[in-house]
């Protein structure tokens, strides 16, 4: 048995702060456990080989859309292997990096092995049985694949392994109608793919605001087609392709469509299992997500939780948030709560998608409808908007009437991802108050107006509901 000060499973934002915890400690010495490539799922199968293959599409997108402005611009062609080979050259140099810093460190143990618990504060990697003083738990998640009738018996690609494939799908089926699906289905469509989304929510994009999963669809459906509200029953070969049989989930109506290839993309499920918590003296909820307190301890003293292991928000820049709420807390002893109040997410589809903090359903659920305003704007009443040729692409704030508290934002259009930072930072302030935004100066023209001017522009919830059935949104 080897005994270590840490021992941290995982090597994604689990090792954030092992330099800083090395430099402070002579004496540390940290164990590190991952059966899979180093740098956690965002740089391995996740985020970053995504966005490199989002980044073509999008300027794919541009260029058609380029027509629209007189430019007469053409694609010759689209070499989709050297895309697919240049996404996993980048991610692969970094792997093969990480790799080497861990294995040359002289106070770090590496181990490429699945962890498993063998008793508290005790772990199984291969054939190595390690004992930690603390530990850091950094597990990940894994898609979640749906029990559809034939699915095993055939070959499908999920979000993990679509990043391997070579030849361009001629068609293409994707199961799930959520941030995956959506950034996935741009993709391919943008490649050349025939593209089908298949959702069972009555909604595409079901975690964003109703209206702007309405506008999602009617925008994206112009370059695919998005089927929602129905369930895929079963699945199997026929001799042009793979059959999947859907069932509308309230007419009870089937169809059949056909496409080459099949994406499963129905949400991702936790790897704890494979940790075997249980005999760590570890909790879990009934997902299997591990139970944190609010300093993102375990049930079990000095053992922390950090990423998709917990189950909270499945985005890289909360597991890095956590990663140093963990270092506060488990090394420099600070006791620091975590705070989730204002997590931003985005979609990377065309059009973008942003967001940070409530929906209306928990603002409407905590504040009552007579305490919340809405502040909305289109992008196409703006200068730069104009000149875009932009049109129902809008932002919506929601607000503490009274009080001008941000309570949370949604953005769909141009640069969303980007153009949600104006708000992030005031959310983050002591009063989350919109007047810093509302006070300071814009460059104009530029997209940036149009965060201001929502602010500027609200509505009680029964005007803001009429006026989105008034432009088709609800």
């Amino acid at each position: 048995m080897k005994e270590y000060d840490l021992i941290i499973v995982g090597t994604g934002s689990g090792t954030n702060y092992i330099g800083p915890m090395l430099d402070a400690d002579p004496q540390m010495k940290i164990a590190v456990i991952d059966k899979d490539e180093p740098g956690g799922i965002c740089l391995t199968r996740g985020c970053i080989p995504s966005k490199i293959l989002l980044y073509p599409a999008e300027l794919i997108t541009e260029i058609h859309k380029a027509q629209h402005f007189g430019i007469d611009v053409q694609i010759k062609n689209i070499d989709f292997r050297r895309i697919m080979e240049r996404m996993r050259n980048k991610i692969s140099s970094d792997i093969r990096s990480i790799e080497e810093n861990l294995r040359s460190n002289p106070r770090i143990d590496y181990y490429k092995a699945t962890a498993e618990f063998i008793e508290p504060y005790t772990l199984k990697a291969g054939e190595a049985i390690l004992k930690g003083k603390m530990i850091f738990l950094c597990t990940g998640s894994r898609p979640s694949i749906p029990p559809i009738k034939g699915l095993k018996a055939i070959s499908y690609l999920t979000s993990d392994d679509v990043i391997k494939i070579s030849e361009l799908p001629k068609s293409l089926a994707i199961i799930g109608g959520g941030y995956i699906a959506a950034e996935y289905g741009h993709f391919f469509s943008a490649m050349g793919s025939k593209v089908t989304i298949i959702g069972r929510n009555p909604y595409f994009l079901p975690q964003a605001e109703p209206e702007i999963s309405v506008l999602a669809k009617s925008m994206m459906s112009e370059r695919m087609e998005i089927i929602t509200n129905h369930e895929v029953l079963e699945v199997k070969h026929v001799h042009n392709g793979k059959q999947l049989l859907l069932k509308h989930r309230e007419t009870g109506e089937e169809k059949n469509i056909i496409a080459s290839e099949i994406l499963v993309a129905t949400g991702r499920e936790s790897n704890t299992d494979l940790l075997k918590p249980e005999r760590g003296g570890i909790e879990v909820d009934e997902k299997g997500w591990i139970k944190i307190d609010e300093y993102l301890e375990s049930s079990q003293k000095n053992v922390w939780v950090i990423g998709d292991a917990t189950g909270k928000h499945l985005f890289k820049h909360v597991a890095n948030h956590e990663s140093t709420i963990v270092y506060y807390n488990a090394i420099l002893k600070r006791r620091v709560t975590v705070d989730f109040h204002a997590v931003p997410s985005a979609v990377f589809s065309e059009p973008e998608i942003a967001s940070v903090g409530m929906s209306e359903k928990e603002a409407l659920r905590k504040y009552g409808e007579n305490n919340i305003i809405i502040g909305f704007y289109r992008f196409q009443d703006t200068g730069k908007g104009l000149a875009m040729d932009l049109e129902d692409e809008f932002v919506k704030v929601i607000l503490q009437k009274g009080t001008d508290k941000i309570l949370g934002a949604h953005i769909i259009g141009p640069h969303a991802s980007i153009l949600i930072h104006e708000i992030i930072p005031a959310m983050y302030t002591p009063d989350q108050s919109a007047a810093p935004i509302m006070y300071s100066m814009d460059i104009h023209p530029s997209l940036s107006e149009v965060i201001k001017r929502a602010l500027y522009y609200r509505m009680h919830l029964t005007e803001y509901h009429m006026m989105l059935k008034a432009l088709n949104l609800e």
